[in-house]
């Protein structure tokens, strides 16, 4: 009989693992059918029963806009969110989650009004309540398909009840909050000049505009200097002004100047006209300019005149103080005619231009405040979509966007008064546009309601003094959030609050006729929030006035304010009636979404519960990069490379997407594409084949077999030495919501620790010791503590394979989601127990090494057929005598050999006969059965 068939007469004795869990994934399948077993089982709302009473840790999900499918930054925002929440679950937490979807706003109504002119209804035409019904029903549509989508990624939370800013109960809290800022005297009606989009004909906030670089007209005017009381000699002058808005040159107030900036008086040389014929315009002519910039304004002004010339009058030295110019349009009479002031403004610099700054306080916050401290109002000559008034002199019915070219009837007449010095469409610049859009905005002064930002709030404390202590006193995931947001907020303007739109909720004011001042009276305020209740904030005008107002006043006497809120104060106003109102806490845990939202939700959720509680709706703040495609852009659909989350779904599993989530630094901008998809598919199949080994491994076991671990092998102590080490590391990964970290460390251990050491070392116990040996019960003992540890840390990121693994390890219709982090006790950590075994691994890598040429070169096929020698410094020695290093090495003899230096390792094919059981080369096999004493003895037991 040969070696082979005697071999294979042993292999039934042979303790090999067996596993239904398959290898090959096939999460298409299976997903959907985990999705319904958990839909029929109700297995979300199971555990909300099973963790009552627990100590609660809130996520308090921020709302996407219910307009369009989700694509892959929604898709990693919400797997970011399931990781927290499922994560706080295995620690033991109660973590409900509670989707939400913004409902309100110009995205939706701007996607309403294009369908509407596809079916030829113009912007108007519709009844206004029917309308806002049409923006609800396309918001209702979108809520239900992402819902669905959001649901595929096997995300648990409350979809049959999520939060809608559009609920009726929503509006009602949304309209309370404003009233609480207005009974605490924080709003005010002002007239200044916010950004406002032409387009969409109403005021953005700063989270709703982007910046892109465009070309503009840059022009240098001259406005000739009529009084100087300070410095006669200035008269006839022209201070020279620079701007790339030619177009808020028709409604020009005034100049500024800097009070600190040194100015030149100089006039061009005739000599240098008569050599340059086409300047005679200039002769005689005398400037006023910044010192700093004469150079460069010459040079706009013609290429050829000299740099170093000496045209200088003097310099103006407070001469400008108290002077006037006139408009170079004076001679059109009315508002033209009008003296311009040179006024002081602490915002004008010598970075560029002339140093000298029109001033147009309909179109410019520092001119605004400026003209409005000297007595100067604006005009409001821009209507809502960007034209002129009809009758206004050069511009009149005009738009903004069509006048600023050179040949632009702005320059056309500046040129034609003798103001136009210079004017080129070549200045690129960095330019505000509204992010839906994609349209140049303007600033436009108009009546608007504004929360103050300054303002005393009657404890010696203003709204931006709470926001900033408040920052101070909240976690940011990464920390650097915390300067982004803090600057922000030390610099940002009161926060406009109204929009000149239909759908939303409206500002819920009445303001007494004849004073301007807004009524706050708390029983009207309860009237208006009940009837929200009931009917929506629909009823803000479907109900009569007199309604709300009551018997007390007159609704004669006030006006109905119809402006519509801010969304950001919607989704600002959100932790009201969900964490207070649904949750019943004061703050959530935790905020997470994208960093554009320190701009943006994060601010107005700040500012929201500062002005009316007095500190921050969170505790915790996490941040995350935005998605580009594999070469660092961003996914646009007008280059082609977005990415749609369903086709990954479709194509290798939600897992895989949330393992390539998890396994990403997603606090900086993450790259997209097949590699890093094929990265994380390989490293999917690492971990479910590991799971699937463990499964095997582990079949038939029961806890009867389990071996207390003070009676387990150094090794197994070793392992959970290890495995004690990885708890405390994911623990403090979660603790900051390092899922990339976490990841990086359970890899770590699976492929190192267990697949290339553990798993190799033990395998021949496992397959070939008697059942309930010492050796193999503390190993499978281990494996079933490491199963049950891996498969709860990886529950949270591969929620679909870790529940499919555990029913196929306890088969008795639980979750692996209803469960918790494995308890490891902290005394399983051994530090000299670890530090022996890195040490022998690192011997044990030498052997490795030397065994290597023998196999490539076909002397030996596996390292059970080689004998080695390790010669070390006697420390090593006596370490590897202290346990069974040809064990460790999976080799047949070790010789431990002192010597001096490095250690060194030589390796011979073994002279030993080899199992026909274990396949071991064994000084013990015995020749009657080809089996060495072990197997022998595990043979007959069986038979037995």
């Amino acid at each position: 009989m040969t070696e082979q068939m005697k071999a294979a007469d042993y292999r039934h004795t042979v303790f090999l693992p067996e596993t239904g869990f398959p290898m090959k994934a096939g999460l298409a399948a299976t997903e959907p059918r985990l999705l319904a077993r958990w839909a029929e089982e109700g297995a979300h709302q199971k555990l909300r029963e099973l963790r009552t009473g627990a100590a609660r840790w809130i996520l308090h999900d921020g709302p996407p806009y219910a307009n369009g499918d989700m694509h892959l930054g929604h898709a990693l925002n919400h797997i970011l969110k399931d990781f927290v929440v499922r994560s706080r679950t295995q620690m033991g937490f109660d973590s409900p989650y509670i989707p939400g979807w913004d409902c309100h706003g110009l995205p939706i109504e701007w996607r309403v009004e294009e369908l509407n002119r596809e079916k030829g209804i113009k912007k108007g035409e519709m009844d206004f309540i029917a309308f806002r019904q049409q923006c609800r029903d396309y918001a209702g549509h979108w809520v239900g398909v992402q819902r669905e989508q959001l649901k595929r990624l096997g995300i648990w939370g409350d979809w049959e009840n999520p939060y809608l800013t559009m609920n009726f109960s929503s509006e009602a809290v949304i309209a309370s909050e404003l009233m609480r800022f207005a009974e605490t005297g924080q709003l005010y009606r002002g007239a200044k000049p916010v950004m406002w989009s032409p387009v969409e004909q109403t005021a953005l906030a700063e989270a709703e505009v982007e910046y892109e670089d465009i070309i503009s007209t840059q022009v240098d005017v001259a406005f000739e200097i009529v009084e100087a009381p300070n410095a006669p000699e200035l008269v006839g002058a022209h201070a020279v002004i620079w701007t790339t808005t030619p177009w808020t040159l028709p409604v020009n107030r005034a100049l500024a100047y800097g009070g600190d900036v040194l100015y030149e008086h100089f006039e061009i040389k005739s000599g240098e006209i008569d050599d340059r014929p086409h300047l005679e315009w200039l002769r005689g002519k005398r400037f006023i300019i910044a010192s700093d910039l004469r150079v460069v304004f010459l040079k706009r002004l013609d290429s050829s005149l000299p740099d170093n010339a000496d045209w200088s009058l003097g310099a103006v030295r407070g001469g400008l103080a108290g002077a006037i110019a006139r408009h170079p349009w004076h001679a059109l009479g009315g508002f033209f005619a009008e003296p311009r002031p040179l006024l002081a403004g602490d915002f004008v610099t010598t970075d560029a231009g002339t140093g000298l700054v029109h001033m147009a306080p309909d179109h410019g916050e520092d001119d605004f405040y400026l003209c409005k401290t000297n007595g100067i109002d604006p005009k409001f000559v821009v209507g809502p979509d960007g034209t002129y008034q009809a009758d206004w002199p050069v511009v009149g019915g005009m738009h903004v966007y069509k006048v600023n070219a050179p040949d632009g009837p702005v320059c056309t007449a500046l040129k034609e008064a003798g103001g136009l010095l210079a004017a080129s469409a070549d200045y690129k610049h960095s330019y505000p546009h509204s992010w839906r859009s994609k349209a140049k905005l303007i600033y436009r002064c108009t009546p608007q309601w504004f929360v103050a930002m300054d303002r005393d709030l009657g404890d010696g404390t203003t709204l931006r003094g709470r926001a900033l202590t408040a920052i101070g006193d909240t976690r940011w995931f990464p920390a650097q959030g915390e300067n982004r947001i803090r600057a922000m907020v030390e610099g940002r303007p009161d926060w406009v609050l109204s929009r000149q739109r239909a759908w939303g909720v409206p500002i819920t004011l009445f303001v007494k006729k004849g004073t301007g001042d807004y009524l706050v009276d708390a029983e009207v305020n309860a009237r208006i929030k009940a009837a929200f209740e009931t009917d929506g904030a629909d009823a803000w005008w479907t109900r009569d006035p007199q309604e709300f107002l009551g018997n007390a006043y007159n609704a004669e006497d006030y006006e109905q304010v119809t402006d519509i809120l801010d969304v950001w104060f919607d989704s600002g106003s959100t932790h009201a009636f969900v964490t207070e109102a649904r949750l019943h806490a004061e703050q959530a845990d935790l905020y997470l979404e994208g960093s554009d939202q320190h701009r943006g939700w994060f601010q107005s959720s700040l500012l929201e519960s500062c002005g009316t509680r007095g500190r921050a709706p969170y505790k915790g703040v996490l941040t995350h990069g935005f998605t580009l495609d594999d070469k660092g852009r961003k996914m646009s659909k007008s280059l082609g490379n977005v990415v749609d989350p369903q086709k990954i779904i479709g194509e290798s599993g939600v897992d895989v997407l949330r393992l390539w989530v998890a396994s990403t630094d997603t606090s900086e901008d993450q790259r997209f594409g097949k590699l890093s998809m094929q990265t994380s598919v390989d490293n999917y199949r690492k971990l479910r084949n590991t799971l699937r080994y463990l499964l095997g491994a582990l079949q038939g076991y029961t806890a009867e077999e389990a071996l207390p671990v003070a009676e387990m092998p150094e090794l197994e102590r070793y392992i959970l030495s290890r495995l004690a080490a990885l708890d405390a590391e994911i623990r403090v990964a979660l603790d900051s919501h390092g899922y990339a970290r976490m990841m990086a460390a359970i890899f770590s251990f699976v492929n190192v620790d267990l697949s290339a050491f553990f798993f190799d070392v033990r395998k021949d116990s496992l397959y070939c010791d008697a059942a309930f040996a010492p050796k193999r019960r503390a190993y499978r003992t281990v494996l079933a503590t490491l199963f049950e540890a891996l498969n709860h840390w990886l529950a949270p990121v591969l929620v679909f394979t870790t529940e499919e693994a555990h029913e196929h390890r306890h088969g008795d219709g639980t979750s692996v989601h209803h469960g918790t982090y494995a308890q490891i006790p902290a005394d399983w950590r051994d530090d000299a127990l670890e530090a022996k075994f890195e040490r022998l691994r690192d011997l044990r890598a030498l052997v490795t090494q030397a065994i290597e040429p023998m196999r490539r070169e076909k002397v030996v096929g596996s390292s059970n057929e080689v004998a080695v020698a390790v010669h070390a410094p006697a420390a090593d020695v006596a370490l590897l005598q202290s346990v069974n290093f040809a064990e460790l090495c999976i080799v047949s003899h070790v010789d431990a050999v002192a010597a001096d230096g490095e250690p060194a390792v030589s390796a011979v094919a073994s002279t030993e006969a080899r199992c026909a059981r274990c396949w071991r080369h064994l000084p013990d096999v015995r020749p009657e059965t080809d089996l060495c004493e072990r197997c022998d003895d595990v043979v007959a037991e069986m038979d037995a």
